[in-house]
């Protein structure tokens, strides 16, 4: 082999090996931006999931909200007619009691034979209330007992139940303070609210 030849035969050998090393380099320079890239893929992964969590979960209370909107739509389709309350001093219940008085018991026939002679379909929504002696749950309960308590004798009266429903309120919403007895006696009570 001749000078020369050797002289472009190395030439060509560091070429390959350069050629070679930098096709190394290439490959490590790739995987490691791969990692990098795989790495941010990964969070924004995460994040989209993240975001997907809170956007159900907005969804299911909006849904909820949709849905108590809609049951609300449904009671008041009707027109707001008058509201009945049995509240004044002779139809008061006794704390934590769902009897209706006599006067209670007039006074809901009074209203049955109104209702009747109207001769109009209506809607009545029954609902109690409470003061706020007790725990919560048994004022809840014990509204829903008291507005129970109206709807079946309005019924005996001959008010079909389909046209009635009841809901408690409980201690929820007072119409005088708890904090005297005078007060509280004015929130133990059922409201009526006849809707067309």
């Amino acid at each position: 082999m001749t000078f020369t030849s050797r002289k472009v035969l190395a030439i060509g050998t560091v070429l390959a090996l350069g050629v070679a090393a930098s096709g190394c380099a290439s490959h490590k320079f790739v995987r490691e931006n791969i990692a990098v890239v795989d790495a941010r893929v990964t969070e924004v992964d995460n994040r989209a999931s993240a975001i997907e969590g809170r956007v159900t979960r907005v969804e299911g209370t909006a849904n909820e909200a949709l849905a108590r909107a809609n049951a609300a739509q449904k009671l008041a389709e009707g027109r707001f007619l008058y509201e009945v309350v049995l509240s004044d001093d002779s139809v008061k219940f006794n704390n934590a009691n769902n009897s209706l008085s006599p006067e209670a018991q007039q006074r809901l026939s009074e209203l049955a034979q109104r209702l009747k002679a109207e001769n109009r379909n209506v809607y009545l929504e029954i609902q109690g209330h409470t003061d706020s002696s007790g725990s919560a749950a048994a004022n809840e309960r014990l509204g829903q007992e008291r507005a129970e308590a109206v709807r079946r004798f309005l019924s005996t009266q001959g008010i079909p139940l389909n046209r009635m429903s009841t809901i408690s309120y409980g201690e929820a919403n007072p119409i005088a303070p708890n904090n005297t007895r005078a007060g509280r006696a004015q929130n133990r009570r059922v409201a009526i609210v006849v809707l067309s």
